[in-house]
């Protein structure tokens, strides 16, 4: 994987990666930035189902250049394995998504549609400037989803100590300046270290797997088009005292990372963003048994150190509801 830091460096990634003429990915919002590439086509319905048309294959040109944060990412993800062309991705956010060439497919409401995997991951280039207009919300909740790659990489299966340091600096990194980064937010050194965080966590998660904090949140999510990474500030912290009798050790890493009790830090640092609890997100809590069972199913569940029951996710679910 190429990584550069700084939108400077984007030419010199396109350039060896030998991409002339990309299809853009990049919302509305981004329609005023300056960026150094000339694009041969581009994309601004962020996110969409139109990804297997032919059209938007042939619009690929010779590879994808994705300008956004996770769905947009994910988007570009979809278009990039059904075209079979090389990714380049410039994250706006702190989502990590950047690092998996798994992805999901939402409709414009942002309800799932399924998804799927083999993106052709290629380069990533950060750049903090692109992240200092974030709404705190959405500051918060994409740096939660990214700290909980850091603490599941710890004892998904698949954990390997490559993973594990990893996983542990973008801990550290991601606990001492997120609260930083929310009192001085247009402070672009500040955000460099979130985004470097957020940074080591993507390599955390491409080096081990996803567990039971993401299987709630994504279940959660996919069902009412929520955000993510809100969710995952949420779903975090029951997780992480769920998993504390089954991984004991990577819980005591990983609040020694965060400077902290696990679950109390993550409650603590979500709390710095919005909602904190299912039903101010409008879950129903009749719903949460079908949830719960359908957060069981998914892949990171099952890679949880000790897969939780429908029984016990619908426990947590409460506990946080």
């Amino acid at each position: 994987m190429i990584v550069r830091w700084g939108l400077a460096g984007l030419p010199e990634a396109l350039a060896e990666l030998g991409i002339q003429a990309p299809l853009l990915v990049a919302s509305l919002r981004w329609d005023g930035a300056e960026l150094p590439l000339e694009p041969r086509a581009r994309w601004r319905e962020v996110p969409s189902h139109r990804i297997e048309d032919a059209a938007a294959q042939a619009e690929a040109g010779d590879g994808v250049v994705v300008v956004g944060g996770g769905s947009a990412i994910d988007l570009g993800k979809a278009i990039s394995a059904a075209a079979a062309r090389p990714l380049v991705s410039v994250p706006t956010t702190y989502s990590g998504a950047e690092w998996t060439p798994y992805f999901g497919v939402r409709d414009p409401d942002r309800r799932a549609r399924g998804g799927g995997g083999g993106a052709r991951l290629a380069a990533i280039v950060y750049d903090a400037g692109l992240t200092v207009d974030l709404p705190r919300e959405t500051t918060v909740g994409t740096a939660m989803n990214a700290l909980a790659h850091c603490a599941e990489a710890l004892y998904a299966h698949g954990h390997n100590d490559a993973a594990d340091a990893e996983a542990l600096s973008g801990a550290g990194l991601i606990a001492r300046w997120l609260p930083e980064v929310v009192g001085r937010p247009r402070d672009r050194d500040a955000r460099t270290e979130l985004l470097r965080g957020a940074c080591h966590g993507g390599a955390a998660l491409a080096g081990s797997m996803l567990a039971l904090a993401h299987a709630m949140a994504q279940a959660v999510g996919g069902r009412y088009g929520l955000p993510h990474g809100t969710l995952n500030g949420i779903c975090l912290p029951p997780a992480l005292r769920y998993n504390a009798r089954h991984a004991p050790d990577a819980l005591r890493r990983f609040g020694e990372a965060v400077g902290g009790d696990p679950a109390a830090r993550v409650e603590e640092l979500a709390s710095l963003g919005g909602p904190t609890r299912l039903r101010d997100l409008g879950v129903p809590e009749k719903d949460l048994p079908e949830v719960a069972a359908a957060a069981s199913r998914r892949s990171g569940n099952q890679a949880n150190p000790q897969p939780a029951t429908p029984a016990e996710i619908e426990e947590l679910l409460r506990s946080v509801w």
